[in-house]
């Protein structure tokens, strides 16, 4: 099983090239149980209006349109917590978009067990906000440096300086998203430029990096864009779609 970073951006039609290879192990861990739809927990963190009423609804029914599955959506205010329960008897775990630090507080007390849990097969989807937290480092937002703007103020996640914490470890490397539509691949360069990061990706919207026990691979319609912090200075490149 593996993990799946998404970049943001979503249909209410579903997007098969990003979703289709989740769904697809979530449903080989659910036949593992006996069950023949897999259950698949949506996590999902309102602050004020973000994310909106349509993505609160119609992304979890976006994976219904790519395979069968039964979403199994919670929903906090930012603030609160995510009950244990939310782990209960699913096959595949989604976490969702919005503001990236109030995600991460909201699952604080379900770190160790979801680390456990996908460490033992469980399939993990983090869109947007849900991929930035999967790190081991986790950038959570902000935009500047030293009080240098490294990326647009709208991309700050009510954030001024970038900050980067303890995220949920499910990945070695630092994430950004809405890569190419946000102009967030500037706050990595300069994240890892500062030595806040040893590099990470950044990853451009309807776009998936699976991150697994045989290497990666990227599905979608962008690139995933990889930095690298070398001797010689940051390097850029592009993985790829």
């Amino acid at each position: 099983m593996s993990v799946h970073l998404v970049g943001g951006g979503w249909s209410p039609g579903g997007d098969p090239e990003v979703t289709s290879v989740f769904l697809a192990e979530a449903a080989a861990r659910a036949a593992v149980s006996g069950r023949l739809v897999p259950r698949v927990g949506v996590l999902i963190v309102v602050d004020d209006d973000t994310p909106s009423e349509e993505y609160r609804a119609g992304y979890p029914e976006s994976f219904r349109r790519v395979a069968a599955c039964e979403p199994v959506v919670t929903i906090v205010p930012s603030g609160e917590t995510f009950p244990a329960s939310v782990l209960t008897g699913i096959d595949g775990l989604v976490i969702g978009g919005g503001l990236t630090p109030a995600y991460l507080a909201a699952v604080d007390p379900l770190v160790e067990e979801i680390r456990l849990l996908v460490a033992d097969g469980l399939p993990y989807l983090g869109f947007s906000a849900g991929a930035m937290i999967a790190a081991d480092r986790a950038i959570v937002g902000g935009w500047r440096i030293n009080g240098i703007a490294v990326c647009p103020e709208e991309t700050a996640e009510d954030l001024d300086e970038v900050t980067v914490v303890e995220g949920l470890g499910l990945v070695d490397l630092a994430v950004d998203v809405h890569a190419a539509q946000w102009g967030t691949l500037s706050r990595l360069v300069a994240a890892t430029e500062a030595g806040l990061v040893d590099g990470g990706v950044a990853i451009d919207e309807k776009t998936a990096l699976v991150v697994g026990d045989d290497g990666f691979a990227v599905f979608g319609e962008g690139s995933v864009w990889q930095v690298l912090d070398e001797p010689a200075g940051v390097i850029v490149g592009t993985l790829g779609a």
